[in-house]
């Protein structure tokens, strides 16, 4: 069952169960004798709902594999984290990979979390195949390390296998005081001369989530191009 309000969602069958009720449909465990309201009796608002349910039953998520790359310490995991409504106060440097699925804008969105320490780079290449959108991620505080970001996004979109592949570039960690913000770290790392992908710079927290639906707004709108 799903609790909505004082009313209650059958996710099997999609029917709506009002308060005292239950579903009589023989996959709940706890149906009662009295039989569940018809739907057409319910709010104007679980009605809703319920339409939004049978869609999703009747229309299964397109998935999108999407690659989430960047230095150490860029914020790479604690955004994963963050796309994925988990807990972000005890993260860890990833020494493998993370990945997780995310649910956005009737797309499953399957997100692969590379380590970003220079040992690691090298095999960064094992997961360009099949990517449908690059993520890459900077620290907008860590000015020292802006020409190394910018050097390792360079080469990523010199690679054949991510060729034409839309990039975002996050802009993260813009709560700190230091932080660049994404018009400078754009200029500084030349990103209007990109010609052969659609781009987008965005500012963001990963830690207070500031910005994040925005990116991913713009990621689904850009799959939703490319994939036409």
């Amino acid at each position: 069952m799903l609790k909505v309000g004082d009313a209650a969602v059958c996710l099997v069958c999609a029917n709506a169960v009002l308060p005292l009720h239950s579903c009589s449909h023989p996959h709940s465990s706890s149906a009662r004798t009295h039989p569940a309201p018809h739907p057409m009796c319910a709010p104007s608002s679980l009605r809703g709902l319920l339409s939004i349910l049978r869609k999703l039953k009747s229309t299964p998520d397109q998935e999108v594999r999407i690659l989430l790359l960047g230095l150490d310490n860029a914020g790479k995991t604690t955004l994963l984290k963050q796309l994925a409504s988990e807990d972000i106060s005890h993260i860890t440097p990833t020494q493998g990979f993370n990945i997780k699925s995310v649910q956005s804008q009737g797309f499953k969105l399957n997100v692969w979390d590379i380590g970003g320490q220079r040992k690691i780079r090298p095999y960064w290449r094992n997961y360009f195949e099949n990517t449908d959108i690059l993520i890459y991620v900077i620290d907008s505080a860590d000015r020292k390390r802006f020409e190394e970001t910018g050097q390792e996004l360079a080469e990523l979109l010199d690679e054949e296998k991510l060729g034409g592949v839309p990039v975002l570039i996050f802009a993260n960690k813009q709560d700190l005081l230091t932080a660049a913000p994404a018009s400078e770290i754009a200029e500084g790392l030349n990103l209007h001369t990109i010609r052969d992908r659609v781009w987008q710079i965005q500012s963001c927290s990963a830690l207070s989530g500031e910005g994040v639906q925005d990116g991913m707004n713009w990621v689904c709108k850009n799959v939703n191009a490319k994939k036409k």
